[in-house]
């Protein structure tokens, strides 16, 4: 008996060939998912990759200055207080501003885009304090 259903396996046509190909072909999104059209666009534009990475990008030049300065220990130390920074947050519900973080890099004095133009009470952060803080701790 399993001989047969090797041979209804063998007759059978595949699913690839009821496929329609050319140039009215449909796109499939069980098999392939939901097509991207920035994915489909040309590259973006050289800068765009340096802009997004700025802060990155200026962190280690800062630090590969530092060590070149003052030697190893300098960068590691600076670098163990930003994780440590980092960590400390407000609740998940509410806004934080990451002054000390600010206060590190020296960009405290500086008034940026995001300054401005980032409103808190618009944020998408804004939701139901009791299921945040059960999604953060796990409990969901």
């Amino acid at each position: 008996n399993s001989r047969g259903g090797a041979a209804l396996l063998k007759d059978s046509i595949p699913i690839t060939e009821f496929s329609a190909s050319g140039p009215f072909e449909g796109h499939d999104l069980l098999r392939r998912g939901f097509t991207s059209v920035k994915n489909e666009l040309l590259p973006s534009h050289p800068l765009e990759l340096a802009e997004k990475n700025f802060q990155l990008n200026q962190d280690k030049t800062n630090f590969a200055t530092l060590r070149n300065i003052q030697g190893l220990h300098a960068p590691l130390k600076l670098q163990m207080e930003f994780r440590a920074v980092k960590q400390v947050q407000r609740l998940p519900f509410l806004h934080s501003s990451n002054i000390a973080l600010d206060t590190l890099r020296g960009s405290d004095e500086c008034i940026g885009f995001e300054d401005i133009l980032n409103d808190p009470s618009q944020s998408e952060v804004m939701g139901e304090p009791h299921m945040m803080m059960e999604y953060k701790l796990g409990l969901l």
